[in-house]
């Protein structure tokens, strides 16, 4: 992680208790999904998506957009719930999303997404838990 300290902590023992062992590579150690491998990736229902390491609302289903990429993709988080780094791995330069309460990693934002934003929040499914809204 990046140092800062977060509301929301854990030591590394309590961290792997907490989450999956894909979870924990994803959102603990700035690892990615495979592309079309999770279940939200294809949720339509209205809702929210939230942080699978501490229930932090992140993103509301009126806000992801289809993008092609294997990944659910928004275009606007739910207003401070997110951070943002730069990340210099694998050769190149991007901007990590990150939790804003527990510090988990969730993906990269990037300036292609569609109107009004123009960004697209990529985002791994496992990082995420939703809720869909009652009727």
């Amino acid at each position: 992680m990046n140092g800062k300290t977060y509301p929301v902590t854990h030591t590394e023992a309590e961290w792997r208790a907490l989450l999956t062992p894909e979870q924990f590579d994803v959102m603990r150690g700035h690892g990615t999904e495979r592309p079309g491998s999770c279940a939200l990736l294809h949720e339509k229902r209205h809702g929210t998506f939230s942080c699978a390491g501490c229930g932090q609302p992140l993103f509301q289903s009126g806000q992801k957009f289809e993008s092609g990429t294997g990944w659910p993709s928004f275009d606007t988080p739910v207003e401070g719930s997110i951070e943002t780094t730069e990340d210099r791995s694998y050769g190149m330069v991007r901007t990590e999303v990150h939790c804003a309460r527990c510090g988990s990693h969730l993906g990269h934002v990037f300036p292609d997404g569609p109107p009004p934003t123009g960004l697209r929040y990529c985002i791994n499914g496992v990082a995420l838990d939703f809720e869909a809204d009652q009727a």
